[in-house]
């Protein structure tokens, strides 16, 4: 096995979303406005979490948690997009990309394993309320959360290496609009048998893994709310777990249609598309699907700026 890597390459040029340049403007402002609303919709929910006492349930916790690494992914990309947009020369270094790639693997595995973990949660909730507060404990919740980190960023390790060991000879232009995977393995000089396998077999199982664990919560969950008597009940329970279900339907629909593909030129082309909505758009609408379909959120909010007007 080879440890070290030749390679000629020491940056590579992103080529971006488009060639058009009298469409970057429009796409710059679009973009940073996404980004804008990101980071203050998560960062918003998160410090709504640790500010209200209603809010300290293992729900938010995980809630919190998955809002953190909606943060992480979104600043990993869209920054370097943004500085593209507006830049004549849109290069990022060997050393940059590799950490960029790392990021999002990183994220994107630990984020399968949290929705898991919030799937989980949602059925000890509605099957077994009684034994809720001692089956999710704080140190159990905050096990659960480490797990995840762990497992993602253990992973993304080895697959970032692997990435590490291919050599790049001469071409550099990465035709997407930050640093993933399969247009990366396009340009190796050397066999990428090896890295394409790891990465089917990794982004496969993780997803694999991650779904029977949601499946098999929610064919339980549906289960108790088809016996439950109580109309009210069976309302609260489809309310709880709405949200969580859109967010699952949303990040594993554009997953499938970006990961399970061989890196041909044309399923590249169309994985930047699927691209900009996992990297950029599903990171901001996180916090609006939890927040505006969640009443205990949105009666903190109400608060939280309530109390703001009073301190004026």
């Amino acid at each position: 096995m080879t440890f070290l890597n030749y390679t000629e390459v020491t940056e590579f040029i992103l080529l971006g979303l488009t060639s058009r340049p009298e469409l970057r403007v429009a796409f710059f402002v679009v973009f940073l406005g996404v980004y804008l609303i990101t980071v203050v919709g998560n960062l918003g929910m998160i410090v709504l979490i640790k500010i209200d006492p209603r809010l300290h349930t293992p729900m938010y916790f995980f809630l919190s948690s998955l809002s953190v690494l909606d943060l992480c992914f979104s600043t990993n990309v869209t920054p370097k997009m943004l500085e593209n947009f507006l830049s004549e020369k849109k290069t990022i270094s060997y050393e940059g990309c590799l950490v960029q790639c790392y990021i999002v693997i990183a994220v994107v595995l630990t984020e399968h394993c949290m929705l898991a973990v919030m799937a989980y949660d949602r059925y000890v909730a509605i099957c077994n309320p009684l034994l809720y507060s001692s089956k999710m404990s704080r140190s159990v919740c905050v096990r659960l959360v480490i797990v995840p980190y762990v497992y993602g960023f253990s992973l993304s390790v080895m697959e970032t290496w692997r990435t590490y060991n291919l050599s790049f000879c001469g071409a550099n232009e990465i035709n997407h609009f930050y640093c993933a995977d399969p247009p990366l393995i396009k340009l190796a000089c050397s066999d990428t048998y090896s890295k394409e396998l790891s990465m089917y077999i990794v982004g496969g199982c993780s997803n694999l893994q991650s779904l029977l664990i949601i499946l098999t919560s929610y064919m339980f969950i549906l289960g108790t709310i088809i016996r439950s008597r109580s109309a009210e009940g069976r309302r609260k329970a489809f309310s709880t777990c709405g949200s969580h279900l859109t967010v699952v339907i949303i990040f594993y629909g554009t997953l499938f249609c970006m990961h399970m593909r061989r890196p041909t030129e044309e399923s590249v082309e169309q994985g930047k598309m699927v691209a900009v909505f996992y990297t950029t758009v599903i990171p901001m609408l996180n916090p609006m699907i939890y927040g505006l379909r969640n009443k205990d959120v949105k009666e903190a909010l109400k608060k939280a700026l309530g109390q703001q007007g009073v301190g004026k």
